[in-house]
């Protein structure tokens, strides 16, 4: 069984700040695309991926959309959490998770299951990717 991966988009791949594409973000892509089980975990997508094709369709080539289409949508109201099948072999990328959603992750030993990105280094896609392959 594939691991997957819950994938967040602000932060993760798209800068925040000056919003653009990370550094490394398409080597990133590449990767987990060919190596998880990938679910978007996002405000852009709460049971339909169209949402984030378009808005990620600014940002990237045709043939990283192509890639991204192949991240399956995820369900979930109030809590990313809701989302994460927590009895997979699973890993969580976001920027800023909320500390419920830490405590939650944490309440079934987890914790060390989501990694934590912060864009604000130029290197950090490429530091999460090393992470990835060591998993």
């Amino acid at each position: 069984m594939r691991r997957k991966l819950y994938l967040d988009i602000d932060g993760v791949l798209i800068t925040t700040k000056h919003p653009q594409p990370a550094y490394h973000v398409v080597e990133f892509i590449r990767y987990i695309v060919n190596n998880f089980e990938c679910y978007w975990l996002t405000t852009h997508c709460k049971g339909d991926a169209s949402n984030v094709i378009r808005y990620l369709s600014s940002y990237f080539e045709p043939t990283i959309m192509q890639d991204l289409r192949t991240i399956k949508p995820t369900c979930w109201d109030s809590l990313k959490t809701e989302a994460i099948d927590f009895g997979s072999n699973f890993y969580w990328l976001d920027d800023n998770p909320l500390q419920v959603e830490k405590c939650v992750i944490l309440q079934h030993g987890k914790l060390e299951r989501l990694i934590e990105v912060d864009l604000s280094h130029e290197e950090e896609l490429k530091r999460v990717l090393e992470r990835l392959t060591t998993l």
